[in-house]
């Protein structure tokens, strides 16, 4: 029975400290794959340079070994098969809150574990496979994580998700910033490294401990509870808080009419089957794949090798990658996502939608043909140039991307919106995946 004594209005959130909270846990669950994907430098380096130490000789030829194009793909796989995996996962006897707090724990462990090898040599095979298994692995808690903490924050008011996501967008430019003050130090390269991977440490302990404070706070416990309140628990208070306001008596008209409330509850909780869902948000389906892998195609196994045409200056020769491809890609990406909120077009019944997501195909070869190192394609040499196009196709990228996200439950019925979310994630995810599968071979074109 329900407990007539519980609380049925929140508490206030005393100091805005669980908003905080979900922020800083949103951050938390992109730190993986964007601590890798900003330290390709550091890999590629140190792969090169275990290579020809390896060979004896810098004169022999060194295996190419495609860092950015396994990184993206390894990211990416771990969080396909999960998606796919989704249902029985979530009918697992684990719990979401122990789910969350063992992921967050075998992260910290494996950064741990990157953050110790900066110190090992090793030879670069076994560098290398070590640090795809690692990839593999992190990513792999890292999906149980994020789509447990969006079943957990789903418990809280919409804002409550919005800003979740935006601390999701923050993960990468954390990650970029985190890269520039180690590259910027006047430590050598090992140590510069070493503190940019105990970054991830320290942040990810952090949220860990702020995940489990959350339950007691007192207004994250009131909406975490509601968990335990199944659908015939919340139909009898519905019942009671009708017979309250209206003082109805059990008499046979009663119990008629709520015989027939409960059968109209009984018939909302009915939801479309997954093919009718997709029939109606296929297109924007389609177009968030198309989004994600024109992104994961040419960022970074493209972007990470273009040039500053200023090498005759150290310092910004030394952080240009770092600078114009990461810290101005997530930066004009979190604006891009935040766009929307001020305006959305083209609208969802526009033909243009679909143009203006195929239009940016036009980004591959942008990119292509700018200063890339070692290429014969180059067309656009100057950095503002490269700028300019990055500028544009990271905030179109967050852009298009929310919008795809934001339409789609706008095509269904309410109570298939959940359905409608769970399709456009697997179908973020497959485009991911297809991009990073791209940039292998558009990587040897250039």
């Amino acid at each position: 029975m329900w407990n007539e004594k519980k609380q049925t209005s929140p508490p206030a959130d005393s100091g805005r400290a669980v908003g905080f909270i979900i922020f800083f846990l949103g951050v938390g669950t992109l730190l993986p794959w964007n601590f890798f994907m900003t330290a390709s430098q550091y890999f590629n380096q140190r792969l090169t340079a275990a290579n020809v130490t390896a060979n004896g000789t810098s004169g022999v030829t060194t295996e190419d070994y495609n860092y950015d194009s396994w990184m993206a793909l390894l990211s990416q796989l771990p969080l396909l098969l999960f998606t796919l995996l989704n249902s029985f996962l979530y009918q697992c006897r684990v719990t979401p809150r122990l789910r969350v707090a063992l992921s967050f724990i075998a992260i910290l462990l494996l950064f741990s574990l990157t953050a110790a090898l900066v110190r090992v040599d090793m030879l670069p095979d076994t560098f290398f496979s070590v640090t795809m298994a690692t990839i593999w692995f992190i990513n792999m808690f890292s999906a149980v994580l994020q789509s447990s903490l969006f079943g957990e924050v789903g418990l809280f008011p919409p804002r409550y998700s919005t800003l979740f996501m935006s601390g999701q967008g923050l993960a990468g430019l954390f990650a970029a910033l985190a890269m520039l003050v180690s590259i910027s130090s006047n430590a050598d390269q090992s140590s510069a490294a070493l503190g940019y991977f105990i970054t991830p440490c320290v942040a990810t302990l952090g949220t860990l401990l702020c995940y489990l404070l959350l339950p007691h706070l007192e207004f994250a416990h009131f909406y975490l509870n509601r968990r335990s309140a199944d659908s015939v628990e919340a139909t009898q208070e519905l019942l009671s808080s009708t017979e309250d306001k209206k003082g109805l008596n059990n008499n046979a008209k009663d119990h008629e009419a709520n015989g027939k409330f409960i059968r109209e509850q009984d018939d909302n909780q009915e939801r479309s089957s997954v093919l009718d869902v997709f029939k109606k948000i296929w297109l924007m389906a389609a177009c968030v794949t198309c989004v994600f892998a024109v992104t994961l195609s040419v960022f970074p196994v493209i972007t990470v090798r273009v040039q500053t045409v200023y090498t005759d200056i150290p310092a910004w020769d030394k952080v240009f990658t770092c600078v114009c491809c990461f810290i101005v890609f997530n930066t004009m990406d979190l604006v891009g996502r935040g766009a929307p909120s001020l305006v959305q077009w083209p609208s969802k019944e526009s033909r243009l939608f679909p143009v203006a997501v195929l239009s940016r195909l036009v980004f591959v070869p942008l990119l292509m043909i700018c200063n890339v190192q070692n290429s014969r394609l180059t067309v656009f040499r100057h950095d503002g140039a490269f700028v300019t196009i990055m500028a544009l196709f990271s905030f179109s990228n967050g852009y298009l991307a929310s919008l795809c996200m934001a339409y789609a439950p706008q095509l269904v019925r309410c109570k298939d919106c959940e359905t409608a979310g769970s399709l456009m994630t697997f179908f973020l995810v497959l485009g991911l995946a297809l991009g990073a599968s791209f940039s292998f071979l558009l990587g040897k074109l250039v």
